[in-house]
């Protein structure tokens, strides 16, 4: 029986033999009976099985080490007067699998810098069963939102020859010999003896893929792997992180900010109904007052912040910033936490962004400078959501993209769209990593993804 189902019906099952199985997180033994404590994944909490010289292997069991695997048949007994409610009166045990003394998950506190080292056991423990579970349970509850509301789920190519973000920072995909490229008549990779006859990457995005289907569509998603080759090491930033791409027609900035709004709150409030024994871990050992802060959320209206105006409530307090505050630029991390935990102390939307430092498909607004962006800042984890109204009008997509060096003739395809029946329309992505840290507490990127890819880094 899973454990799960045990907790929930432990009652019902009172005085009566269960057979479990799972792995020994410890085994207190003593001269004649002794204790251990099983997990079997399926809830975060343990079951105490209590063993006794009455066991034709006693023995053996009581020298069963931390990690193996068992199978244990028992009667379920109630202790409402004990620290647990409820264990299991061991009547016959067995070794499945054996754990060696070298096993690296003791009962003991361990950084989390020593568990990314051993990434492949760190679910075992606590911490970890939390994370990836409260993953597991975010994953579902997306796709179950978009599914009541009528989205169809696109996947999105991972290998293509289209940078979404017209950044450049792709991880190529070849099966051309690196030892001896062959060469064009004028020193270049001859790419025409590639397997797909041109270069090809991984995906940055699936965003452009799913302005297509959303022509034919009107609501759609992706939601899958991407990839950033960006030599970047910081707590939130990785080199492979999944993203949540919705696109909607017949929709501007406002309608798309909505969409967000009710996305995240359905999330986080079927988090918290459905995962309510890891949430109660993370507030309590990762992120003190982290149910407390989702409420919150939950309970309000995001506030709205044009670029500018951001800029302006910098410039005018009294806050002392690393990186000065200035208008036509990016914002640093500092001072997305100042406008979500000082000035705002809350989710903040900041809209109509520098044309100059955003992506061109983004619709120009009409002051000539500003683009029709939204960023979605968030405590602890700043920016969350990154969205846009798409530039749907023909002659300026094209004028845009030539002023950014996008190859026009290439993205032909990407601009026909405002050729054949254009329609406003408009969309956004998450960072699933980013949402779990941020309904978690979880601090750093390494620690939301079960095996991170990061500069320098691909173990396992």
């Amino acid at each position: 029986m899973d454990l799960y189902l045990l907790d929930k019906n432990y009652k019902q099952l009172e005085n009566k033999e269960i057979t479990v199985e799972g792995w020994v997180r410890s085994n207190r033994d003593q001269k004649e009976f002794g204790f251990i404590a099983l997990s079997d994944g399926t809830t975060l909490g343990t079951l105490q099985l209590v063993y006794d010289n009455k066991l034709e292997n006693f023995s053996e069991v009581s020298k069963i080490r931390i990690g193996s695997s068992i199978t244990a048949k028992g009667i379920v007994v109630l202790t409402p007067n004990a620290k647990q409610l409820y264990e299991l009166k061991v009547t016959k045990l067995k070794l499945i699998g054996d754990s060696p003394e070298d096993y690296p998950i003791q009962p003991k506190r361990h950084s989390r810098e020593f568990l990314r080292e051993q990434a492949y056991l760190r679910p075992r423990t606590n911490l970890f069963n939390a994370v990836f579970r409260v993953r597991s349970v975010l994953a579902y509850a997306i796709h179950n939102y978009f599914y009541e509301n009528r989205f169809v789920y696109l996947h999105s190519p991972i290998i293509t020859a289209s940078d979404a973000e017209g950044a450049g920072d792709m991880f190529q995909v070849t099966t051309l010999d690196l030892d001896n490229l062959p060469k064009t008549k004028d020193k270049k990779v001859d790419y025409s003896q590639d397997f797909f006859k041109k270069a090809a990457h991984l995906t940055v995005s699936g965003q452009l893929e799913a302005e297509t289907f959303a022509t034919a569509f009107k609501k759609v998603y992706t939601f899958g792997p991407t990839f950033r080759a960006e030599n970047s090491n910081t707590q939130r930033h990785a080199s492979e992180f999944w993203m949540i791409e919705p696109e909607i027609c017949f929709a501007d900035l406002n309608d798309d900010m909505a969409l967000i709004e009710d996305l995240l709150k359905y999330v986080i409030r079927y988090v918290l109904k459905h995962a309510k024994e890891e949430m109660d871990f993370f507030d309590k050992f990762v992120a003190k007052g982290k149910i407390k802060e989702l409420e919150a959320f939950l309970d309000s209206k995001i506030a709205v912040c044009t670029h500018k105006n951001a800029i302006k409530i910098m410039k005018e307090s009294d806050h002392k910033f690393t990186e000065k505050p200035e208008y036509g630029k990016d914002l640093a991390t500092e001072h997305e936490k100042y406008l979500t935990d000082i000035h705002f102390k809350g989710p903040v939307f900041v809209i109509d962004w520098p044309k100059d430092i955003k992506a061109f498909y983004m619709r120009l607004n009409e002051d000539g400078e500003t683009v029709a962006a939204v960023d979605l800042l968030v405590p602890g984890c700043g920016e969350l959501v990154g969205g846009s109204q798409r530039e749907e009008r023909y002659d300026l997509l094209e004028k845009r993209m030539k002023e950014m060096n996008v190859p026009v003739d290439e993205m032909q395809w990407y601009l026909n769209l405002r050729k054949y029946g254009t329609v406003k329309h408009a969309g956004f992505g998450i960072g699933f990593e980013r949402l779990v840290m941020y309904v978690t507490g979880i601090e750093n990127i390494r620690d939301v993804l079960p095996y991170p890819r990061t500069p320098g880094n691909c173990e396992y």
